[in-house]
């Protein structure tokens, strides 16, 4: 789910016409948000992608528990985002359903991440 969010991300820019929206002579506020979106979909990318090899190659729990950790706090950091400043509020669908999806991004992760922590009770030092 976080490897097609970012993927999707990469189209968001033009999809919502994001450079209409800034005059034309901030050429580097137009290179600074596209960085910024082509760094966050990159990253949405390497983390899912990180998550199915640390499930599927690496069987090293702690490395996987660590992995889901890391991905909860990002997806339930945009939660927290949504809630407090919500993205598109254009229209009340497009607003809850985005918030439905974080939510529903993050509490699979979540839910992965604790079905992980018994198995680490084999890695912990005595």
């Amino acid at each position: 789910m976080t490897i097609g969010f970012g993927i999707w991300h990469f189209t968001v820019p033009s999809k919502w016409k994001w450079y209409n929206y800034i005059t034309p002579t901030a050429t580097e506020l137009v290179a600074a948000v596209r960085a910024i979106n082509v760094f966050f979909s990159l990253c949405l990318v390497l983390f899912g992608a990180a998550n199915l090899i640390f499930l599927y190659t690496i069987p090293h729990k702690p490395s996987l528990a660590v992995m889901l950790a890391l991905t909860c706090i990002l997806w339930g950091t945009r939660v927290v985002l949504q809630l407090i400043y919500p993205q598109g509020n254009v229209n009340p669908v497009l607003q809850y359903g985005m918030l439905s999806a974080f939510i529903v991004v993050f509490l699979c992760y979540a839910a992965s991440f604790v079905l992980t922590l018994p198995t680490l009770k084999d890695h912990l030092p005595s």
